[in-house]
């Protein structure tokens, strides 16, 4: 099996220099690294930078670097966040346990400020909204809204079977879930799987992300336009109730209010 890692990138760049020491010092190092760089020419060892006007392409970096890594041979690739740090054992537990027909989701612990990267085994606290199975096991899935791009494998086939992230979206938020649902109307199956952990470096974040409210709420209107329900909804009620837009949770409307942040 020749397995790819494939990361996206604007800024984070010693973010990015410490994930690529984590798969470097891995039981297992990846036969493909893939880094595409939006918009970003100073990301480091980056495989291929995407011009960028306006909104990060997320979903379109993802996909591009997919087609980088198949196109140089990969039977497996796993998509690893700019952000995170693989555990050593990561790649290879991916490799190990992912199978056609598999959306395939490690846990990820959120890292306080300062944590010392050189301690991530006693650091483990993985994400309480997601499954932790034990080391080694995996956890049947039902639930493709906790599906998320930070950490998750999938084999060729599978990909091809999916069709990548939709690039109707651009900018943060949406995509992720889009990408789960699609993976179920398609009938794959989502799988945790327990020990193939990825710490997720300390970075500052707003609550709700009102830095990301247009993105958002472009993203939102596509996810409802597409599968006739609404994403993100915590963070749509959180603007909803500071005033930023008018948002109507059971039927179609979402309207952007105000620029004040």
């Amino acid at each position: 099996m020749t397995t790819a890692v494939v990361t996206i990138a604007a800024g984070r760049h010693e973010h990015l220099r410490a994930q690529d020491a984590g798969l470097r010092s891995g039981t297992v190092q990846p036969d493909i690294r893939t880094i595409v760089a939006m918009g970003d020419t100073d990301v480091p060892g980056a495989t291929v930078v995407l011009p960028v006007d306006g909104a990060l392409p997320l979903a379109r970096a993802r996909n591009a670097g997919a087609r980088l890594a198949l196109d140089a041979g990969a039977d497996v690739l796993i998509f690893l966040d700019v952000d995170c740090v693989p555990a050593p054992n990561l790649v290879a537990s991916y490799t190990e346990h992912v199978r056609d027909g598999v959306v395939l989701c490690g846990p990820v612990t959120y890292l306080p400020r300062g944590a010392d990267l050189g301690r991530l085994p006693e650091l483990v606290n993985p994400h309480a909204a997601r499954p932790n199975p034990p080391a080694g096991t995996i956890e049947s899935g039902e639930n493709w809204d906790l599906f998320w791009s930070l950490s998750f494998a999938v084999t060729a086939t599978t990909w091809a079977d999916l069709g990548g992230f939709c690039e109707d979206y651009a900018g943060y938020g949406g995509e992720d879930t889009d990408f789960g649902w699609t993976a179920r109307e398609r009938g794959a199956r989502l799988q945790w799987l327990g020990g193939a952990h990825a710490f997720h470096q300390w970075h500052p974040v707003s609550a709700p992300p009102v830095e990301h409210l247009d993105d958002i709420v472009v993203n939102a209107r596509v996810f409802h336009r597409r599968w006739g329900r609404w994403p993100m909804t915590g963070w749509l009620a959180a603007f909803a109730e500071r005033g930023l837009i008018a948002w109507d949770p059971d039927g179609a409307t979402l309207e952007r209010r105000t620029h004040d942040r």
